[in-house]
């Protein structure tokens, strides 16, 4: 299957990308206060709330007794999807993947039926990947409304979950998210993987940096040739095996923080 990616979106995409890891070092620097997820749990304890509900592939999991961590991919769905579908299959867990409607979803819809129907949770980043800070209020609505319509389409699920592209939000772009019934995820640890094809690099960046609660960030994405971003897939395994040799269970952003839902409006870090 041919890559629908042109070469310059992909570099555009890229540098994109790379000011994005810089951008969400702190909560609040555009704007905004991160909810962690121990927090969205604790204040469900506090109400007395204490149903749980399955989640994606079955069973639940408590977090608030388990050391959990979740694993997301942006970007896709691309013709690495496959593999990495291959991958959590293999280690027995489940991640969320936060889609691109435009040149992703549109373009590989059977990739997002794959996930959904592995039990992944499958999200939006968007329609374009345009950065939410930097356009207007109605472009902001459309670029959320028209990614996560994108993914209903396919699956007839709506999401519920917004990443921002880059991980920049601010008060304006949350209260549109909410006005939309979506709350935003971003992330804790970041492998940097749209900027090197070393694996190894890839994995230390995430091992160094994982802990409790932690939300990775990884791409589901490739360039045109099918060459270039192989150090995720690579990566992969070397991550999964050693999280879990520490005890952590993976598991999807919504498990993690069960027993509360996703709160619209909210920024979950």
């Amino acid at each position: 299957m041919r890559s629908t990616i042109t070469a310059r979106r992909v570099r555009t995409l890229a540098a994109l990308l790379t000011t994005g890891a810089v951008a969400v070092g702190l909560s609040g620097c555009d704007g905004y206060d991160a909810t962690a997820p121990a927090k969205a749990r604790s204040q469900v304890a506090a109400s007395g709330a204490a149903a749980f509900a399955p989640g994606p592939g079955g069973g639940t999991v408590d977090c608030r007794k388990a050391t959990c961590v979740a694993l997301t991919f942006d970007a896709g769905p691309s013709v690495r999807t496959p593999q990495i579908l291959g991958l959590l299959d293999k280690y027995h867990i489940h991640a969320t993947f936060f889609t691109l409607g435009k040149n992703h979803v549109m373009k590989h819809p059977e990739m997002v039926k794959a996930m959904a129907a592995q039990g992944d949770e499958v999200e939006t980043l968007t329609w374009s990947h345009q950065i939410l800070t930097k356009i207007s209020k109605d472009e902001v609505r459309k670029e959320i409304t028209e990614g996560r319509d994108a993914v209903e389409k396919v699956i007839g699920v709506r999401p519920t979950l917004l990443r921002p592209p880059q991980g920049r939000t601010s008060g304006t772009v949350t209260a549109i998210a909410k006005d939309l019934g979506m709350a935003e995820v971003v992330w804790s640890a970041d492998g940097a993987d749209y900027r090197t094809t070393d694996s190894q690099l890839i994995a230390k960046r995430i091992l160094d940096h994982t802990k409790r609660d932690g939300i990775i960030l990884l791409h589901d994405l490739v360039d045109p040739t099918g060459k270039g971003y192989n150090g995720t897939i690579a990566a992969v395994p070397a991550i999964i095996s050693t999280l879990q040799a520490r005890g952590y269970t993976f598991v999807t952003v919504k498990q993690l923080l069960a027993p509360g839902t996703p709160q619209p409006g909210k920024v979950y870090k």
